[in-house]
């Protein structure tokens, strides 16, 4: 009977391999653009075609590589940054495992041009499906251009799942951003499809982030820089009035890398747990400079997950640290007794002689005589007053007005004495301003008031998308909305179903709109913040159909139209939105999945007396 173990080929091997590590066009953008860094650039240029399907193309100015090095670039494991184990826990650079370039070989058509600077000619290598196919010399400038084409042309299934146009392109610009915002020093561009999307050039790290976010955020950034001896943090958090419902601009990054860490993400939360209302998310920007022997980047294929060997310390320096910023420039709220104007206690003196306070009257005032003789005081027929208001028991009786106000007839009259009398009327009742309570067959029905508002504006804004029946109101003076690269990007998709609704926004060049004109609605909303939410929501769902992104739409502004917690709700409003919303098919949640409406049954109350 023969073996029936054996050794994967190559190529196949690295197909696997790059499974893990290329899952998208954004994964080939990132191994490509962290390679650059690692190689020293000064400049980098990022170009696409077609969200990256057709063309990803790094060009930077670093160091270059030698010919038997750009050949061995791209053998599995190849690596100049380890040698050893002990390698591994003091990592300072981006790339150390020799799996990039491999893995991109293995899935698509590569073509790499590199010169070092003291070499007069450089090297052009052409390889696909890990196969080399071309190296000779050739004339280029010093650095490296990697130009990465049709990915996944020989692995058709994982092509097919790839996701619209759009949705990568989002993908590219999200991972650019986070390599931009750690890079302050580093120009960057970006061209898609032959049209510079994107210019960074070297800043500061306060002007790269403004760049990259937004100019708005100029005056919502809280500096943060404290150092110890587990770790050195800085950056910014964004003030409480900035926070968000979705799409909060939240980075973390340590010894220049990205990462995700839910664990500190909960302490700078919790540090904005009284300033801002629950369910909105802060926004900031922190910078961890550690000891790279206490952390592991290796656990996870794109490195963005990241263990720290003291976590909870570093969390509570975090926290910390956030809490001072905030304080520092009077985000938390405090009673200052040093002010001017304070009243000025004197200090007892016992050998001062202290003189009573002078009153002066006047004992010849009277306040029931006037000024004037003339006058005549009111004669008042008080006995008329009082008449049918008392009897010999001291009860109170009613007397009926000798004229009908509300001209009912006497069929009307007959009607409401008999409602009047109906045992089973429904009766809403509404607790804490919050809950709407109402009597139905098998018990007693509890509904959220809000979210019972929401699933109906969300099922009125919806249809009104869908047929294009939005009212739009002319603003007096338009708003300027800025958004990011990212946010810019998304606008196209969905600017039809913004106007559908109401919304008229005009481009106003370096992704700014002005909002000419809005839902009539919808009033006392903040329509730059609604936006954001909107483009954030379409962008968190990764909506590839149009449907999807319509549903987000309607959710949105419902969400910001409806009425808050703490709304006093009159029986005609209650009983009105207990109609509307049985109208909907889909009362019991609303559009995001939240309970409307809870049953307690007669069982249940009944318990409760036994």
């Amino acid at each position: 009977m023969s073996d029936i173990i054996h050794l994967l080929p190559d190529s196949i091997a690295n197909q696997i391999a790059a499974g893990e590590v290329i899952q998208r066009p954004s994964s080939v953008v990132k191994e490509l653009v962290e390679n650059a860094l690692d190689a020293g650039a000064t400049g980098i240029q990022l170009i696409i075609k077609d969200a990256g399907r057709t063309l990803v193309q790094v060009i930077d100015n670093g160091k270059g590589m030698s010919a038997t090095d750009a050949r061995m670039a791209f053998e599995r494991h190849a690596t100049s940054k380890i040698k050893s184990a002990d390698d591994l826990f003091a990592l300072r650079t981006m790339g150390f495992r020799g799996e990039a370039l491999p893995s991109i070989a293995a899935i698509a058509q590569v073509e790499l041009k590199s010169r070092r600077e003291d070499d007069e000619l450089g090297t052009l290598l052409q390889l696909s499906g890990s196969k080399v196919e071309k190296q000779e010399p050739v004339a280029c400038p010093a650095g490296s251009n990697f130009s990465v084409k049709n990915i996944f042309y020989n692995v058709p299934a994982r092509r097919k799942f790839l996701k619209s146009n759009d949705t990568e392109r989002r993908n590219i610009l999200t991972e650019l951003e986070r390599i931009v915002l750690v890079n302050p020093s580093i120009d960057f561009s970006f061209i898609d499809n032959d049209v510079e999307v994107l210019n960074y050039p070297a800043s500061g790290l306060r002007q790269r982030i403004i760049n990259v976010v937004g100019k708005s955020f100029n005056q919502q950034l809280i500096s943060i820089d404290v150092n110890t001896s587990l770790a050195k943090i800085t950056g910014f958090v964004g003030k409480p009035e900035s926070a968000r419902k979705t799409r909060a601009q939240q980075y973390f990054f340590v010894n220049g890398r990205y990462m995700r860490h839910p664990y500190f993400n909960k302490a700078v939360q919790s540090a904005f747990e009284s300033l801002i209302p629950i369910g909105e998310m802060p926004n900031y920007f922190i910078y961890f400079e550690v000891d790279p022997s206490a952390i592991d980047v290796n656990i996870h294929p794109t490195k963005t997950e990241i263990k720290f060997e003291n976590e909870q310390p570093v969390w509570q320096i975090l926290s910390a640290a956030v809490k001072e910023a905030l304080g520092k420039f009077n985000e938390v709220p405090t009673i200052d007794f040093d002010t001017e104007g304070a009243i000025d206690i004197p200090i007892h003196d016992p050998f001062r002689n202290v003189a009573p306070p002078q009153v002066t009257v006047n004992p010849a005032y009277n306040p029931f005589k006037t000024q004037s003789s003339n006058y005549q005081r009111p004669n008042l027929d008080w006995d008329k007053f009082y008449r049918g208001f008392e009897n010999d028991k001291g009860s109170l009786n009613i007397i009926e007005p000798e004229v009908d106000i509300f001209n009912h007839s006497d069929e009307d009259k007959n009607n409401e004495a008999e409602k009047a009398h109906v045992p089973d009327m429904v009766i809403h009742y509404q607790y804490k301003n919050r809950y709407i309570l109402t009597s139905v067959k098998s018990g007693l029905m509890l509904i959220d008031q809000r979210r019972a508002h929401i699933r109906i504006l969300s099922d009125q804004f919806l249809s009104q998308i869908r047929n294009n029946k939005g009212i739009s109101q002319r603003a007096l003076f338009p708003e300027i909305i800025e958004l990011s690269p990212s946010e810019a990007s998304m606008i196209p998709y969905i600017i039809e179903d913004l106007e559908a609704v109401g919304f008229d926004l005009s481009h106003l060049g370096n992704n700014s709109y002005a909002i000419n004109g809005v839902p009539s609605e919808m009033t006392n909303t903040d329509f730059v913040v609604l936006i954001h939410n909107m483009i954030g929501r379409s962008i968190d769902s990764g909506s590839d159909v149009k449907e999807e992104i319509r549903e987000s739409l309607a959710l949105s502004m419902a969400n910001a139209a409806a009425i808050s917690y703490g709304h006093k709700l009159s029986d005609e409003e209650m009983a009105k939105m207990i109609d509307q919303l049985f109208a909907s098919p889909s009362h019991k949640y609303t559009p995001d999945g939240k309970t409307i409406i809870s049953l307690l049954d007669d069982d249940a109350i009944d318990k409760m007396f036994k």
